[in-house]
């Protein structure tokens, strides 16, 4: 008989073989069977194995497996040819359940009837604990709030104990932990408010178990705050912007740049002066054009703990 054939015959009678024992006796005609043990177990996939010995006659095999010994499941029919010495053969499963026992057997069928090989049993792995976060808003403006949020993904990731940890700049002193530890939700969520964000900050997750798990590091920026307005516009088509940024940055360049088709032009430029100790100010004229639109740039030199950052939109009718 044909693989193909034996194909039909396995579906024409799926329940005699559904109700044959696995000690019943089998003529010398019929496979020789013995079910391996499985490898390579984790949370969601094993390799189970077997022998064969077809005895000259075409023969197919599959693997019944399940979580009981009434299976419910099984592999592809697969050849396993018509020699007279023993084959040995495998078969990966996937889509199974973490922490779970799962028994299987092999089954062989040729023209002379099928045989069973012994149950056997395995158990999958628990999923590795992991760690995902991400920052909002990022950058975050000078003196606001951020919010580190993830999922702790994984076997018993819900009420575990988690902890925020924080490298701010210039990033040298290592991660500390930040404020007080947290339990995720049901579904392994969590999220940490950090108030008065001033500096841009290294953050990431760890978990209070042994060994602890670290999420990937997020860096949050921090912009400048910037409160800008402008005066009415002259008869010259001048314009007075004016306002005040924090930190304080006296020295630092600003500028007025106008906003046309998608990009920004630079229109004129000062110096931010003192205010306080807590910020800057700024005052200048500049030729505008009704019905514009314009921002205030301040310039910050790149690898200090700020960014260079834009103001709101500013429109002048």
């Amino acid at each position: 008989m044909t693989a193909k054939g034996i194909a039909v015959a396995l579906t024409m009678g799926a329940l005699t073989l559904a109700g044959a024992s696995a000690g019943a006796s089998a003529s010398t005609l019929t496979p020789a069977v013995v079910t391996g043990p499985a490898s390579g177990v984790g949370f969601g996939s094993a390799t189970v194995s077997g022998e064969i010995a077809p005895r000259g006659s075409e023969t197919s095999y599959y693997f019944q497996y399940g979580p009981t010994k009434a299976y419910g499941l099984q592999t592809a029919l697969l050849d396993a040819g018509s020699g007279t010495g023993n084959v040995r053969v495998s078969v990966a499963l996937g889509g199974l359940a973490p922490l779970t026992q799962y028994h299987y057997r092999l089954v062989a069928i040729n023209a002379h009837g099928p045989a069973f090989g012994e149950d056997r049993d395995f158990m999958t792995t628990k999923v590795p604990l992991s760690l995902a976060i991400f920052a909002s808003p990022n950058p975050a403006v000078y003196g606001g709030t951020a919010t580190i949020q993830g999922t702790l993904a994984g076997t018993g990731n819900a009420n575990r104990e988690v902890v925020l940890q924080a490298n701010p700049f210039p990033y040298t002193a290592g991660f500390a932990d930040l404020g007080n530890p947290e339990l995720t939700t049901a579904a392994g969520g969590f999220s940490f408010p950090v108030l008065g964000m001033v500096q841009g900050t290294q953050f990431r997750v760890v978990t209070n178990t042994n060994p602890p798990v670290a999420s990937p590091a997020v860096l949050v920026s921090v912009d400048a705050r910037i409160a800008a307005a402008a005066g009415r516009v002259g008869p010259r088509g001048r314009a007075l912007f004016h306002g005040t940024v924090a930190p304080a940055l006296n020295g630092a360049e600003i500028a007025v740049m106008h906003s046309t088709h998608g990009r920004q032009v630079f229109v004129a430029g000062t110096k931010l002066r003192h205010r306080s100790t807590q910020s800057s100010r700024f005052s200048l004229l500049a030729r505008v054009r009704r019905g514009g639109i314009y921002r205030i740039l301040v310039h910050i030199p790149g690898g200090g703990s700020l960014s260079s950052t834009y103001s709101a939109p500013i429109f002048i009718r």
